[in-house]
């Protein structure tokens, strides 16, 4: 089978797979969007064991800017002094900046991933409204969630890739 086919069926079937696992009740409330964005990112780094750990890691890098940038913009309470635009404006310029800084340090130099735990993040927070949650150490912290949806994600996306390439073989 050629590889893209391989991939369709991989991905296709692990995909409903995971779709099953985060709906039903042994997905705890983890985002089946934010793992196929995670799951992405896997193919994005390059694949292999180390697209997994750049892409996780960078991931992770996001979720936590992500969530520091929230934090300050909804915890400080200088949204009510300069105006929530411009507050939150700056703390996205700062929290943005210092994300992409950390590209400099190896394990986090994958930016697209970073951008896509931070954006995932914010996301899912605003969508949900739990800015209040953000530090709870449990599942109703919304970076939580992220997080550890993205890392599942990243997990199905090594094992479609090893599938996709067994598939190949045969």
């Amino acid at each position: 089978m050629d590889l893209i086919t391989a991939l369709a069926v991989s991905i296709g079937l692990l995909g409903g797979v995971a779709t099953y696992l985060f709906l039903s009740p042994f997905g705890f409330g983890l985002q089946i969007w934010a793992a196929f964005i995670a799951w992405a990112s896997f193919y994005h780094a390059g694949g292999g064991t180390s697209g997994f750990t750049s892409s996780v890691l960078a991931n992770l890098w996001g979720v936590l800017w992500g969530a520091i940038t929230l934090i300050a913009i909804t915890q400080t309470g200088y949204g009510s002094t300069l105006g929530l635009p411009l507050w939150a404006a700056i703390c996205v310029a700062i929290g943005v900046a210092l994300m992409i800084l950390g590209a400099k340090i190896s394990p986090f130099s994958a930016i697209p991933a970073q951008v896509y735990g931070f954006a995932s993040t914010v996301a899912f927070t605003l969508l949900t409204n739990t800015a209040f949650a953000l530090t709870r150490p449990d599942l109703s912290n919304p970076a939580i969630v992220i997080a550890s949806s993205m890392v599942v994600g990243a997990v199905f996306g090594l094992v479609s890739q090893k599938l996709a390439g067994a598939l190949t073989k045969s």
